[in-house]
């Protein structure tokens, strides 16, 4: 399953840490490190969808961007690609260009190290990102060999737990990175209320993954108004 699109009023300033995140990662890098991050900062900032999630540029117009020839296009995707960087979402074929997608998880992770280098409050709103999930947070078995459901295995309707496994099922690619490091908080008066590890983790699941989270919530624990996520 494919990451939520990155819209709503705060994904201006999240779009802003991760293009930030990935420039300085490169600063403190390789020259090829920082070659890299540059022709893929310009990509974004030239022809990324957000509201698609993806950007197609075709190697020739990649190349003039860049001022390579389209040998230096090719390897320089599949090096974009193979450091996780990038997820391709459709080839490129003859007559239709390519679709690429940034893995934001995968670039907060890489970046980590260097966000002290930007300030305490690029810190702050990054952190809890791409730190692994914590000890007390259910852990689940993603083997599809066995998806006969044992319904003893199963948690009790109407906890946080239920709401997770339900998530895991619906949707896996988002769990570890996003809803496992949320923390259930209560729920009264018709709101839900859930607590976040860091803001900038708090914006993302409100911007990006509030519908999917919502629906598991009224699944497992019944109607309710209004989801509130609080750090």
């Amino acid at each position: 399953m494919e990451q939520s699109r990155l819209t709503g009023a705060l994904a201006g300033s999240l779009k802003y840490d991760l293009l930030t995140a990935l420039t300085v990662m490169a600063l403190h890098g390789s020259p090829t490190e920082q070659t890299t991050a540059l022709r893929l900062a310009a990509l974004v900032t030239a022809r990324y969808n957000w509201k698609l999630d993806e950007f197609c540029v075709g190697q020739r117009d990649m190349a003039r961007m860049w001022n390579v020839n389209e040998r230096t296009v090719k390897r320089e995707v599949r090096r974009m690609i193979e450091r996780g960087l990038i997820v391709c979402r459709r080839q490129g074929v003859r007559g239709r260009v390519g679709a690429y997608r940034l893995n934001m998880a995968r670039i907060a992770e890489l970046s980590r190290p260097t966000w002290p280098a930007v300030g305490a409050d690029f810190v702050a709103r990054m952190d809890g990102f791409s730190e692994p999930v914590a000890a007390n947070v259910v852990k689940f078995d993603f083997d599809t060999r066995n998806t006969a459901p044992d319904d003893a295995a199963l948690p009790e309707k109407g906890t946080w737990r239920s709401v997770l496994e339900h998530l895991a099922r619906s949707d896996p690619a988002n769990l570890r990175n996003w809803y496992a490091k949320l923390s259930f908080v209560g729920q009264s008066g018709g709101v839900v209320t859930l607590r976040a590890p860091s803001r900038f983790v708090g914006q993302f699941v409100e911007q990006r993954l509030s519908r999917p989270l919502s629906l598991a919530l009224e699944e497992e624990l019944g109607p309710f108004d209004r989801l509130l996520i609080t750090c």
